[in-house]
């Protein structure tokens, strides 16, 4: 075994951040001197990766507005590939965010040095081809999900369920009464968490029509509060000027992060298309799902997909469990309704409940340490350990 083992590692927004956090964190476990380079967010960093460019730079989404970034993406990326040829790692992990790291683990993986993706991408939804560049790119795929390893037989790729980290991370039995102490929640009290993403794209399209919705809903629910988990300050002063200008009339409650928190002690959940639903999912908690993206970029992506769904909830469970609300229909008069049934419907409550509990019981796999394993198999089987 090596004395130290250096590992290059890139991720490209919150939810891979994440990831990455805790596969660092297992993997130390096992090499204590173990060493990590690339590019992390706050929680891989604080784990003692070494960031050689901010991660926020690479979260962009959708076709349209990757282009005015497209320069500064691709020599970011043609800077790491150089990087670490220069200076081989004993292992490259692209975490998730494939458009970029793909290409990077493509590169790396000619000159020799091993690759894994972590997170397949959705080769189920839309351009299934890309099972044989991924073939090409990387020598192990951990995957979240477990349906995703049939997609992959036509290419023998080495594939490993994994499970997802917020299943092992958030317990079958939450304490949502603390969580509602905290919050000060009165009896009676309906409470509404609104989740319009992270990204800047997301809070351009959706926080607006998610603000309208709340108060559509204000209109026709007594004593409820809409609470909204901005992801970092700069999303959180962001969303505070548009409250302040446009819906002061409102109860609503803007908070940090705490996105867990929040969605624990909702009734109900308006939440943009992403990894935040499945958090929900394992919650327990009635949801609507939107998304809007510019028009173009919609245009595009509608005629390359082929999913019947784009939420992890009905994605899991193959069937429609939540509602789908999607580009010029997210707007209060179909949002609202939708709402209203999540927070009223006691017999659709109690399905989403039992339904979203399998879920959890099927991603709960200790994830971070299965990664793990997963790695130290590839290192042996390629000679490195």
């Amino acid at each position: 075994m090596p004395k130290s083992l250096r590992i290059g590692i890139v991720a490209g927004e919150a939810s891979g951040d994440i990831l990455g956090s805790g596969l660092i964190k297992s993997l130390k476990k096992r090499f204590p001197d173990i060493v990590f380079e690339g590019i992390g967010g706050e929680l891989m960093i604080a784990q003692g990766c070494k960031s050689l460019y901010p991660m926020e730079r690479l979260s962009v989404m959708g076709l349209v507005e990757v282009l005015g970034r497209l320069p500064e993406l691709l020599k970011a990326r043609r800077d790491l590939i150089s990087y670490f040829k220069s200076n081989p790692p004993d292992l490259f992990i692209g975490v998730d965010a494939p458009d970029f790291t793909l290409g990077m683990e493509a590169k790396l993986k000619q000159a020799g040095i091993p690759t894994v993706h972590y997170v397949s991408p959705s080769v189920w939804a839309w351009k299934k081809k890309r099972i044989y560049k991924i073939k090409k790119s990387t020598d192990l795929v951990l995957s979240l999900f477990p349906f995703e390893a049939k997609h992959y037989a036509p290419t023998q790729q080495r594939i490993a369920f994994v499970g997802h980290p917020l299943a092992d991370s958030i317990p079958k039995t939450v304490n949502v009464e603390k969580a509602r102490s905290r919050f000060a929640v009165k009896d009676g009290e309906k409470i509404i968490a609104i989740l319009p993403g992270s990204r800047g794209s997301e809070i351009k399209y959706l926080a607006e029509p998610f603000l309208d919705t709340a108060r559509w809903l204000s209109e026709r629910i007594d004593n409820v509060r809409f609470v909204i988990p901005a992801a970092n300050k700069h999303r959180h002063d962001q969303l505070h000027a548009l409250i302040a200008e446009k819906y002061a009339d409102l109860k609503i409650q803007l908070v940090i992060k705490n996105s867990r928190d929040v969605m624990a002690i909702a009734d109900a959940i308006l939440i943009a298309s992403g990894t935040a639903t499945l958090e929900a999912t394992i919650l327990r908690k009635p949801m609507v799902v939107a998304y809007k993206m510019s028009a173009l970029t919609y245009a595009i992506y509608s005629r390359m997909v082929s999913s019947r769904f784009i939420s992890l909830p009905n994605l899991l469970a193959d069937k429609e469990l939540v509602p789908e609300i999607l580009q010029d229909q997210v707007k209060p008069e179909v949002l609202g309704p939708s709402v209203l049934r999540a927070l009223q419907d006691e017999e659709y409550q109690a399905l989403l409940a039992e339904e979203f509990a399998a879920i959890h019981d099927t991603l709960h796999q200790e994830a971070d340490e299965k990664a793990a394993d997963a790695i130290v198999s590839l290192l042996q089987d390629k000679g490195v350990i």
